[in-house]
């Protein structure tokens, strides 16, 4: 529900995660010189990865790997597995993974959305006793600002922003951001267009 992300974060984590399940999926499968380009959740409750395997690589990539709709470039194919250790920890503590990519080696950040303080550092404590050796890059939380928008009209165009909703290409979609918040696509687009609306009211407010 909108009202479990009152006070939402915004955190930027850095790891080494060496548990991967698509990376050592394809590294069973042959491949070599993998780099995951970017990881996302999804409403279907699966990780969508954006691997970079090259361009001699990609088109040998198993098609039951390949997550539905997704086409990329000549070197990166969209994969969907269950998630490993650190995605699912994300996951379950509601939170909306919003991106994750490589840095070097085995090194990678995780960038996500927290509904609470409390959630972000039950994430943390779950990693850690796990055995994760992270880095806390950022965490910023949700403050209303001008006031132009209503607050919770505020906070889901932060949520959204954050999220990459706005995005060319769009990081997320209005189906997927809609069932994380737990309201309908159809709510969630009105919320939207009614705070559009006051923005460029506010705007443009001479010209009115």
């Amino acid at each position: 529900m909108v009202d479990a992300w009152r006070e939402p974060y915004h955190v930027v984590i850095e790891l080494e995660n060496r548990d991967c399940k698509m990376v050592k999926k394809l590294a069973s499968l042959g491949f070599s010189h993998l780099k995951v380009v970017d990881v996302r959740s999804s409403s279907s409750g699966c990780v969508r990865h954006l691997m970079d395997v090259g361009e001699d690589q990609a088109p040998k990539v198993p098609r039951e790997l390949a997550a539905k709709g997704h086409v990329e470039g000549k070197s990166s194919v969209w994969l969907e597995s269950g998630g490993c250790q650190v995605c699912n920890t994300i996951l379950a503590h509601d939170a909306f993974l919003v991106s994750g990519k490589s840095i070097e080696g085995n090194m990678l950040t995780y960038s996500f959305m927290v509904p609470t303080f409390e959630a972000y550092r039950g994430i943390i404590s779950d990693l850690e006793k796990a055995g994760y050796n992270l880095n806390v890059r950022k965490v910023g939380k949700f403050e209303q600002q001008i006031g132009v928008l209503t607050e919770n009209q505020e906070r889901i165009f932060w949520l959204a922003l954050k999220s990459g909703f706005f995005d060319y290409p769009r990081q997320v979609g209005m189906t997927e951001l809609a069932a994380k918040l737990g309201i309908s696509a159809a709510t969630l687009s009105e919320i939207v267009r009614r705070g559009t609306r006051r923005l460029l009211e506010h705007y443009f407010k001479k010209e009115l």
